[in-house]
């Protein structure tokens, strides 16, 4: 479980094919102190570490996560946005992550008003999905590429949401541009509440 406060945007050193997986080697300030099999936060992406070797570490994302995600887009260089999972008696500075995405959304506008930006995402909607929480709710959560973010303009096919100068130059989005696709994790309690409210 995350929080969907960033802690360090990893950069991707490698990235290697094997059959339907992709191997991903990163390195970031806190390689040093992660371990095998633990669960860090790629993208919003909970993957399990699977390697470390000096300053580089190494995850595996398998078909169904890369066919989710914007994983299977990344290539040497990129910046990735990273967080280790909770530590449960410290505070929920963003909102409850599972760190299992649900789908990716496209960036259609960029708009940069008083030193911050307005960023409005498209996705795909899907009815049965959406009668089961996945949809956003006007100033309710979302997790865009693993960052808690609230949500504006909330739409059957779409969001925006504010990013603030500290967000915008220590995560991924000083990258996100239109046409990026991003990952998205809808809140987990509107799926709850979907779900209980179908029972009968």
């Amino acid at each position: 479980m995350f929080s969907g406060i960033v802690e360090e945007m990893a950069v991707v050193t490698r990235v290697v094919d094997e059959q339907t997986n992709k191997h991903f080697t990163l390195t970031c300030p806190f390689t040093s102190e992660l371990k095998i099999d633990q669960s860090v936060a790629h993208n919003g992406v909970c993957l399990t570490v699977v390697s470390i070797n000096g300053n580089e570490y190494t995850v595996t994302a398998m078909a169904e996560t890369l066919k989710k995600s914007n994983l299977g887009l990344l290539k040497v260089g990129d910046k990735v946005n990273v967080e280790r999972s909770m530590v449960m008696n410290g505070r929920l500075d963003g909102h409850i992550v599972q760190g299992h995405v649900d789908q990716t959304a496209e960036c259609v506008n960029v708009e940069e008003v008083g030193g911050s930006w307005y960023y409005t995402f498209h996705y795909v909607p899907n009815k049965d999905m959406a009668k089961e929480g996945y949809v956003t709710v006007e100033k309710g959560s979302v997790c865009v590429n693993g960052v808690s973010l609230t949500v504006v303009n909330s739409q059957l096919d779409g969001f925006q949401v504010g990013i603030i100068p500290y967000t915008h130059d220590n995560t991924n989005f000083c990258q996100i541009q239109k046409g990026s696709v991003v990952n998205i994790e809808f809140d987990i309690i509107g799926k709850y509440l979907a779900r209980i409210a179908s029972i009968k």
